[in-house]
């Protein structure tokens, strides 16, 4: 290994063992709880998972107790979370663990990476931080201080450069210390090597990193843009309760499989593109929502708007127009499997799982 590559995972470890946080997936070596902890910080920032960490874990303390608990409760613990794939994914995964390993995470990366939703990244992770085996945990963080420190132009979105980045990221780790040294990389660039403003002059490794020297500090790393969200107007019905139901609102099952799995939220339908963002007036789209519930099997008519809202996923952009609406029927539909319906106040809103649109809304409603 050449000087630089030294003075990077010597200068790098010293930092970290000397200002490392307190994350409360670092307060034990279990493997269960790395896991866990590591498909919550994909896509979230730190911050936000902390919480979320310590109250799941608190619910689902083994691989045991996650594997054997209903869905929609794995699904209410990370209520907020988005991207609610890693929860289906992660749940599945430790029925396999439960199923043959006996609840116990292996040792062995094969049979961690087969399991269902662990990629490269997160088995490298699991791997080094749980069991201290020298492999290679490369992300978006890691890729950024690589590129910067090693001065390399490769496009990080590119399958190959992150090949070479697992091959110089394996290089690097110190003999047995692959857990610390792994955590090191993660934290200098969730703290220090930053995106938009890195803190050079606090870096531990700035003497010798080729970036800064160039004063490419700023462009790299290299990385061409994803495609934008595609935009989808919906339009989604407020549809409140009387009588019995009064103080209650309607919400629809999502169905099994797809976007947002057998989550609840308001009834809502997706809007032609020929109408353009909000382009029809308020009784026109009023009418096009009570012809899109009819064909829902819901008799409900739209009496005025009461908020517009927009949440973005990955690869589509939600923006919705919200209409209070009066029900007359909740009809059954023949030739048709029945969407399942319920009426909700805010004692059944802590039994169901919303997405996070939904869930603003809905509490902003009971407030």
């Amino acid at each position: 290994m050449d000087v630089q590559k030294r003075y990077f995972s010597r200068e790098l470890l010293i930092w970290y063992r000397a200002n490392r946080r307190d994350l409360p997936w670092r307060r034990h070596s279990n493997p269960y709880y790395t896991w866990v902890s590591e498909i919550m910080l994909q896509q979230t920032r730190v911050e936000t998972v902390k919480p979320y960490f310590e109250r799941f874990i608190s619910k689902f303390p083994t691989v045991e107790a996650l594997a054997d608990a209903p869905e929609e409760e794995v699904l209410k613990a990370w209520e907020g979370l988005g991207y609610y794939s890693r929860a289906r994914n992660l749940q599945t995964a430790a029925k396999e663990v439960k199923t043959q390993y006996g609840g116990q995470v292996p040792d062995d990366k094969a049979k961690v990476s087969a399991l269902k939703g662990i990629g490269p990244y997160t088995s490298g992770a699991i791997m080094s931080i749980a069991f201290n085996r020298p492999e290679p945990a490369v992300d978006g963080n890691v890729m950024r201080v690589l590129s910067r420190y090693f001065r390399l132009h490769d496009d990080i979105a590119k399958p190959a450069t992150r090949a070479h980045m697992e091959h110089l990221a394996q290089e690097l780790i110190p003999e047995g210390c692959a857990s610390d040294f792994n955590q090191a990389l993660m934290e200098l660039g969730a703290l220090v090597c930053t995106p938009k403003s890195p803190a050079c002059l606090l870096c531990p490794v700035m003497e010798h990193c080729a970036g800064r020297l160039a004063g490419e500090e700023l462009v790299l790393p290299v990385k061409t843009k994803a495609k934008p969200p595609k935009p989808e107007l919906r339009y989604a019905a407020l549809i409140e309760g009387t009588g019995e139901h009064a103080g209650k609102v309607l919400v629809r099952q999502r169905p099994a499989t797809g976007l947002l799995a057998k989550m609840w939220e308001l009834p809502h339908l997706l809007v032609p593109k020929q109408a353009g963002l909000f382009g029809m007036n308020e009784a026109e789209a009023m009418d096009v929502l009570r012809g899109g519930l009819l064909a829902e099997g819901i008799d409900a008519v739209p009496t005025a708007r009461w908020v517009d809202a927009e949440h973005t996923f990955s690869h589509i952009h939600w923006q919705m127009r919200v209409f209070r609406c009066e029900l007359r029927e909740l009809m059954e539909l023949k030739d048709k499997e029945r969407t399942v319906y319920k009426w909700t106040g805010l004692e059944e809103m802590e039994h169901l799982a919303f997405p996070n649109l939904f869930l603003r809304m809905l509490k902003d409603y009971f407030q």
